[in-house]
């Protein structure tokens, strides 16, 4: 007979987006022997979903329509976990949260972890709904689940704000996999030369979906400021919607002028190869990010990186790169400024540290040990009770 931990995830959707991408990374490192896992879908299966069943792990998706939880999907819900009978019931974002914690406990009070993604909401982008979901788990974090993951020391200070249960929050920061995001001098030229670019060619790149919260004018208005100085500086995005055929990010560009210098790569699945070409790596993001995983990742590369001060930015980059506050296009474009005016020797020092913080604080097997120790912990705790 078995001895692993059954552990079920719910998950809101299985689109590509940090809270997936996490969930697929700790499946892949779990000890399968120890821990036996399964995924459970609300909503319809995005690109995510074939990924983690290549890992051997079955997922089931309950095609809820987007919105408030409706009573269909919880009694699916319920009786899905009602066959399954896991040890832990672990949850991914806020609606999985509050549908997972109501299924736990009508299918026999199953022990429920929640896992919380956001460090802020913002009313201008943020769905009513949503924000009214969270209200309810503040209210219900201080009786359902046995404990509460966020991503960031950020979120969890925030949630606690809005009435979560401190005593139950635990900060696990997302993992990076430092063997396939790594240095890799070799591509350097053959992204310039897809580019049609020359070897020595500065690239800054930047990754992430097309989104409000990305705040790209900003980043596009640092570029107008580097771009007075540096004409030959070049700069990659790379990202869903971050392509030629939108019109309203390369009307953004061309209003600045800086269409030649700017390559809009789309969404791209050799992200370790485009990130390990940059000689430097940035975000722009006003609001919204808990634990950004591009930075993480440029840094894994050996890539500095410059940041807005979102979320636990400043807790990631430490001394290795830049942090400027949020929506302040001149600060931006000065503090690529001050490293791109380092010489080679120098960035590639910096981009080193980088990749040692990475390996000391981030790394995937330190982080999956978190999560292991806390299902073991949770178990135990639910004998010995």
């Amino acid at each position: 007979m078995s001895t692993a931990l059954q552990i079920t995830h719910v998950i809101t959707g299985l689109d590509m987006g940090g809270a997936e991408m996490m969930l697929f990374k700790l499946l892949s490192a779990l000890d399968a022997e120890a821990f036996q896992s399964r995924v459970i879908c609300l909503r319809e299966e995005g690109s995510m979903a074939e990924r983690i069943r290549g890992l051997g792990i079955p997922v089931e998706s309950l095609n809820m329509s987007p919105g408030m939880p409706s009573y269909a999907a919880l009694k699916q819900l319920t009786d899905l976990l009602r066959q399954q009978l896991p040890d832990i019931v672990q949850t991914w974002m806020y609606h999985a949260d509050l549908l997972g914690a109501l299924a736990a406990r009508f299918a026999g009070r199953l022990p429920v972890v929640w896992n919380i993604r956001n460090s802020t909401l913002d009313p201008r982008t943020s769905k009513r709904s949503t924000r009214w979901v969270v209200k309810l788990l503040a209210a219900l974090s201080h009786r359902w689940p046995a404990r509460i993951i966020s991503c960031s020391e950020t979120a969890r200070a925030y949630h606690i704000g809005l009435g979560y249960d401190a005593e139950k929050m635990v900060v696990i920061p997302n993992g990076f996999d430092v063997s396939r995001f790594k240095p890799d001098a070799g591509v350097r030229a053959s992204l310039r030369a897809e580019l049609g670019l020359p070897d020595d060619a500065l690239l800054i790149g930047a990754v992430g979906r097309f989104d409000p919260q990305k705040d790209y004018p900003n980043m596009i208005a640092a570029a107008g400021w580097l771009h007075a100085a540096h004409p030959d500086i070049h700069f990659v995005l790379c990202g869903s919607g971050l392509s030629p055929d939108n019109a309203e990010l390369t009307g953004w560009i061309e209003s600045r002028g800086l269409q030649k210098v700017f390559h809009l790569l789309g969404r791209r699945d050799d992200m370790p190869r485009i990130a390990a070409a940059m000689d430097l790596a940035t975000s722009s993001s006003a609001y919204g990010e808990a634990f950004a995983n591009v930075i993480g990742e440029s840094m894994s590369c050996g890539v500095p990186f410059v940041a807005t001060d979102v979320g636990d930015a400043s807790l990631i980059v430490g001394e290795t790169g830049k942090v400027v506050p949020p929506q302040e296009s001149a600060a931006l474009a000065a503090a690529w400024n001050a490293l791109l005016v380092l010489s080679p020797e120098e960035r590639a020092a910096l981009g080193e540290a980088a990749r040692q913080r990475v390996e000391n604080c981030f790394s995937l097997p330190r982080v999956v040990a978190k999560y292991a120790v806390l299902y073991r912990e949770l178990t135990a705790a639910g004998k010995t009770s």
